[in-house]
């Protein structure tokens, strides 16, 4: 028998957390609740978690300083952000702090266990796949599935999110393709999560940045006007 995912979550508020905690035991999740920031970090560089529920405003250090200083200790376990602030910005930079997810308070219960059950499925969807495919390469950049890293052309040295490995990966796996947003959304997503396309947008704006000398002219993640995006690992002629 499996042992249960385990949940590392981050809330200071009392009544959210007890609420929060109840119900993802409920569903058969091991639960460990912190109230702190600095805290939160220390637990996540010392011990192992499936997944990290993790609110913005905290004591001590707040969320996105403790994902991306995770992040910089090479600790790629995934997060869901949980704020009262739901402004376009604010998701950015999560995502740029290297967050899985974000969900604006207050959220439908529902919702939230769809979530976290979407980052777990992708934690085993990327396993699964990385004993596929273990390396992806295109224009001098290297992709590692298994260690969810990348090398940059640039020699830079990049740790990818679930969502950002898993879109690569999906692109990637049908080379030369159109793959329309909603098939993105339906492979990386899962439609019960219901995100805009805009979300896929965003991310790969994101993996432009790191992959593309010039962004603004890609040569490997082409944008489709009106459906989606193909990936090609050479140059073009």
């Amino acid at each position: 028998m499996n042992s249960p995912a385990r949940v590392l979550l981050v809330e200071d508020e009392p009544t959210l957390a007890a609420g929060i905690r109840e119900n993802l035991e409920a569903e058969g999740y091991g639960v460990e609740h912190i109230e702190r920031g600095d805290l939160a970090l220390d637990a996540i560089l010392k011990r192992d978690f499936d997944l990290v529920v993790l609110d913005v405003m905290l004591p001590g250090l707040d969320g996105y300083t403790v994902c991306s200083r995770a992040r910089q200790a090479k600790r790629r376990v995934p997060i869901l952000f949980l704020t009262a602030r739901g402004e376009s910005a604010d998701r950015i930079r999560g995502l740029e702090a290297g967050g899985d997810d974000y969900l604006a308070k207050p959220f439908h219960l529902e919702e939230f266990l769809l979530r976290i059950r979407a980052i777990l499925r992708r934690r085993l969807w990327l396993q699964e796949a990385s004993q596929e495919t273990k390396r992806i390469s295109f224009g001098g950049n290297e992709f590692d599935i298994r260690a969810m890293r990348a090398t940059s052309f640039d020699g830079r040295t990049h740790d990818l999110t679930q969502k950002e490995a898993m879109i690569l990966q999906t692109l990637a796996s049908r080379e030369g393709q159109v793959v329309s947003r909603d098939e993105i959304l339906d492979a990386v997503w899962g439609y019960e999560v219901f995100p805009s396309s805009r979300t896929v947008d965003n991310f790969i704006v994101r993996l432009r940045k790191r992959f593309e000398p010039r962004p603004d002219e890609p040569r490997y993640i082409h944008t489709v006007r009106g459906i989606g995006y193909r990936f090609t690992s050479g140059d073009p002629p």
